[in-house]
């Protein structure tokens, strides 16, 4: 069975756990509730609403997809911030 374009978007978020950004660490949570820490490098870079940024521009609670390099993130984009959520007329 093929996935649908729905179900792979839904898969490829993560939600933030932890931001260490002195030490370029970051936890992350799959559809799953699997945490994953991953590692970031310098040229890692955090693609916000408001252009690029390091790691500290995220928080716990930010829904961001992944785009890897081969051993480390190179691009982190942030689909939406935790306090959107928290903010939204579904809650």
């Amino acid at each position: 069975m093929t996935q649908g374009f729905t179900d792979w978007l839904q898969k490829s978020r993560l939600t933030v756990v932890d931001v260490d950004a002195t030490r370029g660490r970051l936890r992350v949570r799959g559809e799953a509730d699997a945490c994953s820490d991953l590692a970031c490098g310098e040229q890692t870079v955090v693609l916000t609403e408001e252009g690029a940024a390091g790691l500290a521009a995220l928080s716990p609670g930010d829904t961001v997809k992944i785009e890897p390099a081969v051993d480390r993130p190179e691009r982190i984009v942030v689909l939406r911030r935790a306090w959107e959520d928290t903010a939204s007329p579904e809650i």
